[in-house]
């Protein structure tokens, strides 16, 4: 197989129940001796790619698993991949290889002396990152819209003046919202950040999981955007190999990326060899099923609309990427949703864990990157227990 087979042509069961029962997973074992579905952390239900099992079994036959480092291969792997869909032609020595994209996050707040940006809602380790390595945080909330959610530009600039920020973490795609920030809205922030000097920290590991639009790096705004960006990447969210601990940031700058690697030294270990032999295999030949998942997860998309838009007192906002829907429950007059759900045999992200004090309590992300039986038990049990009288 390789990267020019004809999509069409392939398929993949993206509808198998597999057993997780008894297992490593963290996200079942949550639940483990209760009739709850997990719908929680951010990880899939489905098997990885056929072509990327194959390249572990042939590693794994080998059979010697001493200290490695990345090949020449696997770094063009990476820059095809990346010239491919995104039409950003990197250099080789931009690549600073990582065991995992919140690693990326915290040696970023290492490396870059001064505070630290977000907008909430965010996903959990942005909040905790800059906290971790001393570095004081500043937030403000983005603008939940008729139907969609916005960056209040006005605020953010007022906040980076006073906080002085240095370093501003940038979610696109957004965890949990779903929003492919626009071309104009990415250069609303490019030009902030060179107004306040900031570097920009772009968390895009859910970039190749674009159901509506398309992605572009925040890095390929311009030279100067260029100059004042980490950009962080994994095959882990899309071709569902978290577990194997596989992330890179892209650093073109050089002074920037000497400080991160200093940052790394000591305390950030090499990244494991199946990792790696797994983001070959996945940017090489896993196109044919990112084409296919991407397919399924629009599909899966369209029953949880549908479903939440039955149900009494929720609502959600279109979801242009990830396979995370993002759900107000504030109608359901519902006081601890997360526990209600729970109840109800459905296991969904606390939405306070996504912002600061209770913002968001009223919220909660549902992970749709499950088998369709699976989800569609799930919703039902949510609409059934909203539809239920309040006095059971």
């Amino acid at each position: 197989m390789s990267c020019n087979d004809n999509l069409s042509d392939m398929s993949f069961d993206f509808d198998t129940l597999i057993d997780f029962g008894g297992g490593d997973s963290m996200k079942w074992n949550k639940y483990a001796g209760r009739d709850v579905l997990p719908l929680w952390v951010a990880d899939m239900d489905f098997a990885a790619p056929p072509a990327v099992i194959e390249a572990l079994h042939r590693r794994v036959d080998h059979g010697v698993f001493g200290y490695s480092g990345p090949w020449p291969s696997l770094v063009d792997a990476v820059q095809e991949h990346l010239e491919r869909e995104y039409d950003w032609r990197i250099e080789a020595e931009w690549i600073v290889w990582l065991p995992g994209l919140v690693t990326g996050l915290n040696v970023a707040c290492r490396a870059v002396d001064g505070p630290a940006f977000t907008a909430t809602p965010i996903y959990p380790p942005f909040l905790s990152s800059p906290a971790l390595s001393g570095r004081k945080l500043t937030t403000v909330p983005l603008v939940q819209a008729e139907n969609t959610w916005l960056w209040d530009f006005a605020a953010t600039d007022a906040a980076l003046a006073e906080s002085r920020t240095r370093l501003f973490l940038l979610c696109h795609p957004h965890n949990p919202v779903g929003r492919v920030w626009s071309d104009a809205e990415l250069a609303r922030m490019a030009a902030l950040a060179e107004k306040h000097d900031m570097v920009v920290c772009s968390d895009e590991i859910h970039c190749d999981l674009v159901l509506e639009g398309k992605h572009r790096p925040f890095a390929t705004l311009s030279p100067q955007a260029a100059a004042r960006s980490i950009t962080l990447m994994a095959p882990s969210k899309t071709f569902n190999v978290a577990g194997l601990g596989c992330a890179f940031a892209i650093i073109p700058e050089p002074g920037l990326r000497q400080d991160f690697r200093h940052a790394m030294q000591g305390i950030v270990p090499h990244v494991n060899i199946l990792g790696l032999v797994a983001c070959e295999a996945a940017f090489r030949h896993g196109r044919p099923w990112r084409a296919a998942l991407i397919d399924y997860l629009r599909g899966n998309r369209d029953r949880v609309v549908r479903a939440v838009a039955g149900m009494p007192g929720l609502k959600m906002t279109p979801v242009e990427a990830t396979y995370l829907a993002w759900i107000d429950t504030v109608g359901a007059n519902v006081e601890q949703p997360v526990r209600f759900f729970e109840q109800a045999g459905v296991g969904l992200s606390d939405g306070r864990d996504f912002g600061q004090g209770d913002s968001y309590r009223r919220f909660v992300r549902l992970n749709f990157g499950c088998p369709r039986a699976t989800l569609d038990r799930a919703l039902e049990r949510m609409t059934e227990a909203l539809l239920a009288p309040s006095d059971l």
